[in-house]
């Protein structure tokens, strides 16, 4: 029996659903800032306050990226410019036509939608406008944190060319549909659409997006980078490293103004950061050895997860029971020491 609500439509809406194919029949909250998401968060369940008012919630059974379930469609416009292989696995267009399909009917009926209209990129002239759909409030959060607000003059400028349809409580029939397991990242750079059900691990929106800058970048002669990036003002330092080798940490230096902790293009006019907060790894976070870091995860509006919290609602970061991968997600803005333009 199909489900009926009073829908209604609340925030700023800068688009309509329906031109994805979503035909909502409950709310849709458009572009709400990231504490109203983790006050509807709590509301919704999907989360708790710390006792410094920064959402704590779970990703369950996944707590990192899951990379043999993620998926680029292989298409005739860029077959030529993936190196196909056990990182980029390939998928066809009917598997992606399938899987988006489900997704976008389980979307379609769900009693609250969540749209962020957002950029991936500091560097407005080489930006990639995106937007991102969530079921869920905090994810929601996680994306606003993670990519670049658009002032109002832009959001309502803005026109996604890239969106991303996250239903993280939708498994996939894996036997039936061709994939690996229950959960699925797929990537169509030629729909201009990513696809993720199955993982509630909030990593996969923004890494999903940063495979797609990894594609379109270098065409424009641009470098894009897996680093951190920090300036004295003349010079720009980045830092190489896979996740969790302490890019966020050294990046973070008293001495120097950050410019972002993951995800950078360098070009002409210098490095940018794509994005517009940080992802720090949270494991025996301390207030005396990352200051900058620790304050960040007091702060309204953080997301925390997978930590562990003693009966007051003080974080216990050397606490590793649920995952060694504890994240924190929170706007650059919340550095001090920091360039005011992401760029170096």
């Amino acid at each position: 029996m199909k489900r009926v609500y009073m829908a209604e439509t609340y925030g700023a809406p800068s688009g309509d659903l329906a031109t994805h194919g979503i035909e909502c029949v409950g709310n849709i909250h458009w572009n709400l800032s990231a504490t109203e998401l983790v006050d509807l968060a709590v509301e919704r369940k999907e989360g708790v306050f710390s006792a410094h008012k920064a959402l704590v919630t779970e990703t369950g059974e996944r707590t990192g990226r899951s990379p043999n379930d993620k998926f680029i469609v292989y298409e005739p416009t860029t077959a030529e410019d993936v190196n196909w292989g056990d990182v980029n696995i390939s998928t066809d267009e009917e598997v992606f036509n399938k899987m988006r399909s489900k997704v976008l009917h389980y979307l379609s009926q769900q009693e609250d939608l969540f749209v962020q209209d957002l950029y991936c990129g500091a560097d407005f002239s080489e930006a990639l406008p995106i937007r991102v759909i969530t079921q869920n409030a905090w994810h929601n959060a996680f994306a606003r944190n993670m990519f670049i607000r658009p002032d109002q003059e832009r959001l309502a400028q803005h026109s996604p060319e890239f969106t991303v349809f996250h239903a993280p409580h939708f498994e996939a029939d894996s036997q039936e549909e061709g994939l690996n397991s229950q959960c699925f990242v797929i990537v169509n750079y030629q729909a201009k659409q990513v696809i993720i059900g199955g993982t509630r691990y909030a990593g996969e929106i923004k890494k999903s997006i940063f495979s797609v800058m990894n594609l379109i970048l270098p065409k424009k002669g641009i470098l894009p980078m897996h680093c951190s990036a920090n300036t004295n003002g003349e010079n720009t330092a980045v830092f190489f490293g896979l996740s969790g080798t302490g890019k966020t940490t050294l990046s973070a230096d008293p001495n120097r103004a950050l410019i972002g902790d993951d995800e950078h293009g360098w070009g002409a006019n210098g490095v940018f950061n794509f994005e517009g907060g940080c992802y720090a790894k949270l494991i025996d976070l301390s207030e005396e050895d990352e200051p900058a870091i620790f304050a960040t995860t007091r702060k309204y509006g953080a997301v925390l997860e997978n930590i562990v919290m003693d009966k007051d609602g003080i974080p216990d970061f050397h606490d590793t029971s649920k995952t060694q991968n504890t994240r924190g997600s929170y706007p650059i803005e919340f550095i001090e020491n920091r360039t005011h333009d992401s760029k170096g």
